[in-house]
């Protein structure tokens, strides 16, 4: 095989370039995120949230959960969330058509009734089942649940929003569980900003695998043995702890995870609510609110919490995994296109110059990059074309840079909010940190690949398997 000289100096060029670039740009947020997390909690240190949750004009928050054949976990997790410290909320439970015992199981547990409900229906959705239940026990006055038919979760939180009568909506994933002081923390960016809009903020996100759950809560926080698992905890610290606080403060967040996020409904509803046509529905909302505000020319922001105030259920098998990641993948691809109109516009500021690029640059393309320099130089090898000593070299910067930034995850992890407390733990992550890049990458670069494949030529796939276990049982 004889490739001219140029073309492969060419090559070269595109493909170290990329890398270079990359690398700087995770390098650039992490130190952003370093710099914002201590400010965070320096200025937080003093913070005295019992105001906010005993202050009856604290504003009010639905928490929407939409709910499809969770008869395993659903009567602890509403659990859960009827415990949050806040004073001034509702918990909205869609079923969203579920075929198992979700609803049975809820009516008994919370002696629902059905009631007649006046709901607004601003955004269409699919029609009602068997109703609108409440609870016939004053102490769970806060619940209400829907039972509707099955349209998906992004229609699931839409019914959510028609059916909410409060200010803002936080939208959560039934199975997560969420911390007693989620809502005064995440509500918090909304009481403080004067001069700007905020008009959704997210928190951390973290794996409950192996954590001990008793009653809707966290009793004890274990590292799992599998190491499936384990990679995906280090996956969730590098992507919260260095690199959305750092989008925060350039105000370019483009997504807040499904898990749990709190948005202002007004503007949800103003934009029509969540697209059901999408699998990456999270992120796309974002977007779109986004592109709205900075189409009505008003300011605005979207906010990040970093500290840690969800758990969730993460993916056990590498098939789930590898459906999991196949669907962010698709969600990621159908944004993008559905909003290219940002992308390198000046007319939407930092998110059409920096945030769209970043998304389009370093997630959609980095998998097809990636896949394209591996056969490019499996050409190289086989056309001779190959020195060995920089080829090794580049490879082994490559991985040691990926154990770097997962080390500095860690640490950052210690020195802030040290939820991996337990001795040994630490070391335990920091040992994962070596096989991670082996043993999990490969499957999120097949999964990513995958994702491509199936958005281009497998239009029947939809929103992908995700079986739970039950987080008590882990």
């Amino acid at each position: 095989m004889n490739i001219p000289s140029y073309i492969i100096d060419f090559l070269d060029f595109i493909f170290f370039g990329y890398a270079i670039a990359a690398v700087a740009s995770y390098i650039i947020l992490a130190i952003i995120s370093g710099f914002e997390t201590v400010n965070y909690m320096k200025k937080n240190s003093f913070v005295n949230y019992t105001k906010i949750l005993s202050s009856p004009i604290s504003p009010s928050i639905s928490i929407i959960a939409p709910a499809y054949n969770e008869s395993l976990n659903i009567v602890e997790n509403v659990r859960s969330l009827l415990s949050n410290h806040y004073v001034n909320y509702d918990v909205i439970i869609v079923n969203d058509g579920s075929k198992d015992d979700s609803l049975e199981k809820l009516i008994a547990a919370y002696d629902l009734v059905k009631v007649d409900y006046l709901i607004n229906n601003q955004i269409p959705t699919k029609p009602l089942r068997q109703g609108v239940f409440k609870s016939t026990n004053p102490a769970f006055e806060k619940l209400i649940v829907v039972d509707k038919e099955n349209g998906g979760k992004a229609d699931a939180l839409n019914f959510g929003l028609n059916i909410s009568t409060h200010k803002y909506v936080a939208c959560i994933d039934v199975d997560c569980l969420l911390l007693e002081d989620a809502l005064q923390k995440m509500v918090k960016p909304f009481l403080e900003s004067t001069d700007e809009k905020v008009i959704a903020a997210g928190g951390v996100i973290r794996i409950a695998n192996s954590c001990k759950i008793k009653d809707g809560k966290l009793l004890d926080i274990n590292l799992p043995k599998s190491s499936i698992l384990r990679g995906q905890i280090l996956e969730y610290l590098r992507a919260f702890l260095l690199g959305r606080m750092a989008w925060s403060k350039l105000n370019g967040l483009l997504v807040i995870s499904g898990a749990f996020g709190l948005f202002d409904k007004k503007t949800a509803l103003e934009v029509g609510g969540y697209d059901t046509k999408t699998v990456g529905e999270d992120m796309e909302i974002i977007v779109r609110m986004r592109r709205h505000m900075e189409e009505k020319k008003v300011k605005y922001r979207v906010a990040y919490i970093p500290d840690p105030l969800c758990w969730t259920e993460a993916p056990d098998s590498y098939k789930i995994f590898i459906s999991q990641r196949n669907r962010w993948t698709r969600g990621t691809i159908e944004t993008l296109k559905k909003h290219k109109k940002i992308g390198f516009n000046r007319q939407y500021n930092a998110l059409g110059m920096i945030s769209y690029p970043y998304w389009l640059l370093f997630e959609r393309v980095a998998p097809i990059m990636e896949v394209l320099g591996l056969i490019y130089f499996l050409i190289l090898i086989f056309g001779g074309y190959v020195v060995w000593v920089y080829a090794i070299s580049f490879l082994l910067v490559a991985y040691l840079f990926n154990v770097f930034f997962s080390i500095i995850t860690i640490i950052t992890e210690e020195l802030t909010y040290h939820q991996y407390s337990k001795k040994g733990m630490g070391w335990q992550l920091i040992k994962t940190a070596f096989t991670e890049p082996i043993f999990n990458h490969p499957f999120v670069l097949y999964a990513a690949i995958k994702g491509n494949f199936d958005y281009h030529f497998n239009k029947k796939i939809k929103w992908g398997e995700m079986t739970r276990k039950g987080m008590s049982s882990n």
